[in-house]
């Protein structure tokens, strides 16, 4: 009896099959033994992850290289039995902090200006009426609602109304600094205090090219590779 009862016991954690208009059931769950996958190694550089890819430390499969979004890169192979992959390394852009959409006041924004943007025309000239502002009320002009005046130095002695810059074409640092920055148009706005913003006006369309820029920036340095049939580069 006690034997008979223990086999009963031991037949209770046991699977059956059952196959029913063609498909096959259990009666009990089953959980798949999954092959192991390997743990991306993290790095903030696109040089980083080409000397990875070129020293063949971990695999010399075929790879696939993925850019992901303007700040992410990921290397990964092929989908092995259970569907999944092993992700070899993923690099992270270090970018400076700027926060679009917010007001600064004149002296933090002058300093994100020349910290976090690249220098072009346009900076420069914000540059200019930022670094010459009065604290005085900043002035509508006209009725649309786009352009401003705000009255700074315009000489060694002399103050007068200055019309800010808007839009204005800048390249802020959104992506690896090996790559080129996307430029883009921003409008510019002050408020009285006098404070600064930035917003972004073109639709997103700068993180396209900055992944653009980064694709062509692995074809070129893993051109060996890809011309090899080893790796594969999408964006």
């Amino acid at each position: 009896m006690i034997k008979e009862a223990l086999q009963y016991i031991v037949g209770l954690g046991k699977a059956e099959l059952h196959s029913i208009n063609g498909q096959s059931y259990a009666d009990k769950k089953l959980y798949l033994n999954e092959n192991p996958t390997s743990n991306a190694i993290r790095i903030n550089s696109l040089s980083g992850l080409v000397e990875y890819i070129q020293s063949e430390y971990d695999s010399n499969w075929r790879l696939m290289v993925h850019v992901v979004s303007p700040t992410e890169v990921v290397c990964f192979d092929a989908l092995n039995e259970d569907k999944k992959r092993n992700e070899y390394i993923v690099a992270n852009a270090m970018l400076p902090s700027f926060s679009f959409d917010r007001f600064y006041d004149t002296e933090d924004f002058n300093i994100k200006l020349q910290s976090c943007f690249v220098k072009n025309e346009d900076r420069d000239v914000m540059l200019q009426v930022v670094g010459n502002i009065k604290e005085e009320m900043v002035k509508t002009v006209g009725d649309d609602g786009v352009s401003q005046a705000v009255t700074a130095k315009t000489g060694v002695a002399s103050v007068g109304n200055v019309k800010v810059p808007n839009p204005v074409v800048l390249k802020p640092y959104r992506t690896f600094v090996e790559v080129n920055q996307p430029e883009s148009d921003f409008i510019f706005r002050m408020q009285n205090g006098p404070r600064c913003a930035l917003f972004e006006a073109d639709g997103g369309a700068w993180k396209l090219n900055a992944m653009k820029n980064i694709k062509e920036y692995l074809e070129v340095n893993l051109t060996e590779e890809i011309e090899n049939g080893k790796l594969v580069v999408i964006a």
